[in-house]
């Protein structure tokens, strides 16, 4: 098992509002919206800069995002900004009406999402906009995992054509990933390389894949361990030979699921290669108020989850 070793821990969202500000010194063409969260969004810097390409809408999150779809008309590049709960399920019809049916070139960012948004309890922990958001139509879902990667997927999202949705969150988390490692949307990380077992993980979920695979290599168990940062497309070529190899998956996700990321890669196996596989995730139910550590634990995310599963997965491998 490769070492992964971080010297300081911090919030995606703060990833977010780094690529945001590196997009408003080089893309004269991005206009940052936000609905009352400035501050929470860590979009100080791009409007104390460019003033004149932010937008303060207020509480009014369907506005929003359509006055970013109306804005891609002009050939601007909006970036919608708020909790992810805000901006997914308060606003699907306009999202599905207007960006998506539509085709317009908007980039919803979510911040705040999942678990681990913590004490702000199950009406803001969203577990259901993965979901939400693929099964919409030219819809790319990207869920990075570290601040390095947020900013890097921000910055790249600029230049990709079509409606968007990024997803990142609030607590402060191990930067693991090189800030010069290339964000490509749709190819998969291969975070660690192993034989006996692959575990594929997105967002905050990927450190604790990293801890369960340190923890399966003391008792001889070798690990492959994917970063899918991109839900869709989903990178079908890096799930199908890793699960060739090893015959087994386990999928990690904070999220429900239902409707996450392993319901898509279980649809790539049925279809293309039948495996046996485990499910790490929230099981079809809301959150509740907590620190995130400690509903982590409490819903089955933390890498002592990821081993179990990992066992119970080998106990039905058939090659």
């Amino acid at each position: 098992m490769k070492k992964f070793t971080y010297t300081e821990k911090k919030d995606t969202r703060s990833g977010f509002g780094d690529g945001m500000t590196e997009l408003g010194k080089k893309n004269p063409n991005v206009v940052a919206l936000c609905a009352d969260l400035t501050g929470s969004l860590k979009l100080d810097d791009f409007k104390k800069n460019h003033p004149e390409r932010f937008i303060q809408t207020g509480i009014a999150e369907a506005n929003m995002i359509g006055l970013a779809a109306g804005l891609t008309v002009g050939g601007k590049i909006p970036f919608t900004s708020t909790f992810a709960n805000f901006s997914t399920g308060r606003v699907y019809d306009q999202i599905r009406q207007s960006v998506a049916y539509s085709e317009k070139n908007v980039k919803v960012c979510a911040s705040h999402a999942g678990l681990t948004l913590g004490e702000d309890g199950a009406t803001h922990q969203i577990l259901e906009d993965i979901g939400l958001m693929k099964m919409l139509p030219g819809m790319t879902v990207i869920n990075p995992c570290d601040y390095n990667q947020t900013k890097a997927a921000t910055i790249a999202i600029a230049e990709h054509v079509g409606p968007v949705y990024l997803r990142f969150g609030r607590p402060a988390v191990p930067v693991f990933t090189d800030a010069n490692q290339p964000f490509v949307i749709g190819k998969a990380w291969m975070v660690n390389e192993g034989k006996d077992v692959t575990i594929i993980a997105t967002g905050h979920m990927v450190w604790e894949a990293i801890l369960a695979g340190e923890k399966l290599a003391e008792e001889g168990i070798d690990a492959e361990i994917i970063n899918i940062h991109t839900i869709k497309p989903i990178d079908k070529e890096a799930i199908l030979t890793s699960a060739q190899k090893t015959g087994a998956v386990v999928t990690c996700e904070e999220h429900n699921i239902l409707g996450g990321l392993g319901e898509s890669v279980a649809h790539v196996l049925s279809t293309q290669l039948p495996t046996p596989m485990e499910f790490v995730g929230v099981q079809d139910t809301f959150g509740e108020s907590g620190t995130p550590d400690q509903l982590m634990e409490k819903y089955g995310l933390k890498d002592h989850h990821i081993v179990a599963a990992v066992k119970k997965v080998l106990a039905r491998k058939t090659r």
